[in-house]
């Protein structure tokens, strides 16, 4: 497909912009000395050509996408409608409280939706994504204990199936990682941790449900053991797709967490955003928060710096219409409908998971929450064909593959969320699309080898685009 660059003509443009009525002030000092290498198109050649990208787009309104951990949820329009309010986006951070009572009532209501469903006792929305919520939680942590003067506090305990941000975050705010194994369950080995935990113990990262589907029955003794250890505990929200409204994270032990507005409260997440991960925490950590909290005065919202603030990890109230979109969600839904949510997301992951149970091994073959994992490394062992060749041959039928290869501590794991919104039509269809993947592994292992056949881009050389991107169009000298 050819780049805008590679279009359009000489003298072809899409002016509208009425002729300059003042004179034209254009120092030579900030002229260029040539024009630049834009392309001149006509607005027909610049719609055609982006229309012609969208449909090359994958997403949910072309069908399923059951990408585990981090999928696409609903996303209603009408979220879209109420963030584009003139009231909403002609502001500017720096007004006066009075002249933005509405907007900051957003983020005043959102904190307490937010609180109602975690357990938690207040929530800043500065961070801006899910790994700024961890580090800026990690800050906290760190915080507290400085206070305290419990300096010796300097790791951070991490289970092997966490997200791969989890350790990261934890580095970057200073702390020394921490890695215990999983048991054979799948989920925290108790004694691993006990033997882990001491006088040098930060903080616990964990998200329950896991990444490998699980809720860890031994939650609570799990935060028991940190807290007796003088430590604090850290929920990654990734997960609370599946008990949202149902189970709080603060009743389970945790005293700091964030949230992925960008995943489980609708707003959409691909092409790299918007984002937003705003941090939740108990009553004692509040006071280190970053950025603003809204305050009611009688009626009249303000804005106030906690009093030992860790200062501010982004610019004012983060992205604030994603708040704005999560706010819409929660308000559509209501309280019967964030749980009911949550049910259906589980309901459609087991329901999944049993059918292919018969067809594929299970890396955990109970009773999953919102997302089961495969491994397929026995197919792989007798066929040659792998988790990817498997997610590529998805492509060639019409479906998003799930996510590959993760959790590290599953071989050749293929890891499916179905999401809540799925019908069983949907759900039979992706169903006999993994059974026929088998088949086709089993009879003709070499096509799907070479798979996908259909899909605009087979299979792009993925360590030379990581080692030596082209991210930009370089003219070619005649």
């Amino acid at each position: 497909m050819e780049l805008l660059f590679e279009k359009g003509g000489e003298g072809r443009r899409s002016r509208y912009l009425p002729s300059c009525d003042v004179p034209e002030l254009a120092p030579k000092t900030h002229l260029r000395a040539s024009a630049p290498a834009l392309p001149q198109l006509s607005e027909v050649e610049v719609d055609r050509h982006y229309e012609a990208l969208s449909r090359r787009a994958y997403g949910v309104c072309e069908g399923f996408y059951p990408l585990g951990s981090c999928t696409m949820k609903y996303n209603p329009a009408v979220n879209e409608d109420l963030a584009a309010l003139p009231g909403f986006t002609d502001i500017h951070p720096l007004q006066p409280a009075h002249t933005v009572q509405g907007c900051l009532n957003v983020l005043r209501i959102t904190e307490k939706f937010l609180c109602s469903i975690t357990g938690m006792d207040g929530f800043t929305f500065q961070p801006a994504a899910g790994a700024h919520g961890e580090f800026t939680g990690l800050l906290l942590i760190k915080a507290y204990h400085r206070d305290r003067e419990d300096t010796a506090r300097t790791k951070i305990i991490v289970p092997d199936s966490a997200h791969g941000t989890n350790p990261a975050s934890a580095a970057m705010a200073g702390f020394t990682v921490v890695n215990i194994p999983s048991g054979p369950d799948g989920c925290v080995d108790l004694e691993a941790l006990k033997a882990a935990v001491g006088p040098d113990t930060a903080g616990l990262m964990l998200t329950n449900p896991n990444t490998v589907g699980l809720f860890d029955r031994n939650i609570l003794e799990i935060t028991r053991i940190v807290h007796e250890a003088g430590g604090l505990c850290y929920y990654d929200g990734a997960n609370l797709n599946a008990v949202m409204g149902v189970a709080r994270p603060g009743d389970m032990g945790f005293d700091v967490m964030h949230l992925n507005l960008h995943k489980t409260f609708s707003t959409p997440h691909g092409g790299g955003g918007p984002g937003s991960g705003p941090v939740g925490c108990k009553d004692f950590l509040l006071p280190y928060m970053p950025g603003i909290r809204v305050r009611d005065e009688h009626d009249v919202l303000s804005a106030l710096i906690p009093e030992r603030s860790i200062g501010s990890v982004r610019g004012f109230n983060g992205n604030f219409l994603v708040v704005v979109r999560a706010l819409a969600y929660l308000l559509a839904l209501g309280r019967e409908g964030v749980p009911e949510a949550a049910i259906n997301a589980v309901l459609n992951a087991n329901y999944m998971r049993v059918k292919l149970a018969g067809d594929f091994d299970m890396a955990y073959d109970h009773t999953c929450m919102h997302e089961f994992v495969m491994t397929l490394q026995q197919l792989k062992d007798d066929t040659g064909v792998s988790a990817l060749d498997a997610a590529k041959g998805l492509l060639d039928l019409g479906i998003h593959p799930p996510t590959m290869y993760f959790p590290l501590i599953v071989h050749e794991a293929l890891m499916v969320e179905p999401t809540e919104t799925e019908t069983k039509e949907t759900l039979d269809a992706g169903i006999e699309a993994l059974r026929q993947i088998k088949k086709t592994a089993e009879t003709d292992p070499e096509t799907l080898r070479h798979s996908p056949h259909q899909a605009v881009i087979g299979r792009p050389d993925e360590v030379e685009a990581a080692r030596h991107p082209v991210i930009r169009w370089q003219e070619t000298k005649a």
